[in-house]
């Protein structure tokens, strides 16, 4: 496939056999791809208006994967299925599914013993959620998706304004957003938790 990207910090680079899973075969540019994924995630969102989900849906494989697919499954094959290579990010793509599960498992537990609050138990599913890398793309995205179903599906909270910024381009709130999940890659949590509320 001709698709030649640049990638910004924090991206995941698309494999050539990856980029074969393209279903829209006019795009050429990485402003195309831009504009048909963000097309996708508007109609994910607008699927899970209304929509009264119990936790244990939510936190769970199936709606990791549905919600994947719902928002990138428009334009990519391969949208709701485990990477199949390795990436810059993620755990190794062996470890995907029982890593996912972990992060599933302790979910429960912090969800039953209230271990954190709301946007604190929002926010650090989606950072594990990410760390973990489902996904061969769009990681970034999905993991804030599910981080907003969970707040207002889970906690009856409104969603993450998550700066109120463009997060795909390379621009001033993506550098504070990846500076924020960096420092949450540390334990350090305050200042996400913070950019996804500014």
């Amino acid at each position: 496939m001709g698709l030649d990207f640049t990638y910004i910090d924090g991206q995941t680079p698309i494999d050539e056999d990856e980029k074969e899973g393209l279903l829209i075969k006019t795009i050429e540019t990485r402003s195309d791809l831009d504009e048909f994924e963000h097309h996708n995630i508007e109609k994910a969102i607008e699927w899970t208006l209304g929509k009264r989900w119990k936790a244990d849906y939510i936190l769970s494989e199936t709606f990791i994967l549905t919600l994947h697919t719902r928002m990138f499954g428009d334009v990519w094959a391969w949208a709701g299925q485990f990477r199949k290579t390795n990436k810059n990010l993620g755990v190794d793509k062996f470890e995907i599914g029982i890593s996912l599960r972990n992060l599933i498992d302790d979910s429960i537990v912090w969800f039953e013993k209230e271990i954190y609050e709301p946007d604190e138990f929002a926010i650090r599913f989606g950072h594990r959620l990410v760390q973990i890398h489902c996904f061969p793309n769009g990681n970034g995205r999905h993991s804030r998706l599910v981080s907003d179903v969970i707040s207002e599906k889970i906690f009856n909270r409104p969603v993450f304004t998550w700066g109120q910024g463009n997060l795909i381009q390379a621009n001033q709130k993506r550098a504070e957003y990846i500076k924020a999940v960096k420092l949450a890659d540390e334990g350090e949590f305050e200042n996400l938790l913070k950019f996804a509320r500014s």
